[in-house]
């Protein structure tokens, strides 16, 4: 039996995929990076060589990310254990853990609030509340439709994702400008952020008009995107509070090793925590008031 990527085998891990509870958009994803490997290899045998090729072309062509490129990897893996086709999985790029938080990629909490005052400035209150809210929850986009109306009343919301349910906690401020807010656009029930016709808003629309902030509000383009609040709250809140366990449970992470990375700091934050651990004790021939290099030292 030959092994190639037909559209009836397309069609059975698109079930599987829907039988293992995955979301819409991810289904999506797997599909379309399924179609990159059937563009690449056209109508020939799937092989494990063909595998190995069609890596090394990701790897070669300097489109891709290697994060990007393993995650292909992955969908690869995991649509050919669907099809009985085991033996031609293959490994990932092995990529070593970065320490530090690139700077351009940290959003600060100033850059935080001038985003939401832009939006207020623009009177834009749906998408400061929008901001907010993920900032001040550590929610993902797609689980801002968990926000509801009904939920307010309890000051929680339990949400249901990756096949498990975890409860959030509402800042008590949040409540309040988000009561204040379903009140005077009258709404009586249901998802807080929706479309006129009270469907949840599409994630795109959010990223766009977060986008569209960042000139206004002076902040790099690439730190501006709805999971970046994430990970600023993640921060906050081992900053606050050091358990990495806790906030574990808090974000959904079934590995604190994803965890880890939500809460990696700059190299400039990392450099000023050892500056005051103040451990070098010689002082420099400017610093010297007297012959004793050690003096205002511990003994």
């Amino acid at each position: 039996m030959e092994r190639k990527i037909t559209e009836q085998g397309i069609k059975k891990f698109k079930e599987e995929l829907i039988k293992a509870e995955k979301r819409k958009h991810t289904i999506d994803k797997y599909i379309r990076d399924i179609g990159k490997l059937r563009d690449y290899i056209g109508d020939t045998e799937l092989t494990k060589e063909a595998v190995i090729q069609y890596k090394e072309y990701l790897e070669q062509c300097g489109r891709y990310k290697i994060a990007s490129i393993n995650s292909f990897l992955a969908v690869v893996n995991h649509f050919c254990e669907v099809m009985g086709w085991s033996e031609l999985r293959i490994k990932m790029i092995k990529v070593q853990q970065e320490i530090f938080t690139p700077e351009n990629k940290e959003l600060t909490i100033k850059e935080y609030e001038r985003l939401i005052c832009t939006a207020l400035k623009r009177g834009d209150k749906k998408l400061a509340l929008i901001i907010q809210t993920l900032g001040s929850t550590g929610i993902r986009i797609s689980e801002l439709c968990y926000i509801t109306t009904e939920t307010l009343k309890v000051g929680m919301a339990d949400i249901y994702n990756k096949g498990k349910i975890r409860r959030i906690l509402y800042p008590t401020h949040l409540v309040l400008i988000l009561k204040e807010y379903v009140l005077k656009e009258n709404i009586k029930s249901g998802y807080i952020f929706c479309t006129r016709n009270g469907n949840p808003i599409n994630r795109s629309n959010i990223w766009r008009a977060m986008k569209n902030l960042c000139k206004e509000a002076k902040v790099d383009e690439k730190k501006v995107y709805p999971h970046n609040m994430r990970h600023l709250f993640a921060r906050c809140f081992y900053k606050l509070k050091s358990d990495i366990a806790k906030l574990a449970d808090v974000l959904g992470h079934s590995s604190i090793e994803t965890t880890r990375i939500y809460i990696k700091t700059t190299w400039k934050e990392h450099k000023r925590q050892l500056d005051m651990m103040g451990l070098v004790l010689l002082k420099t021939l400017s610093e010297k008031q007297d012959n004793n290099p050690f003096k205002n030292t511990i003994t």
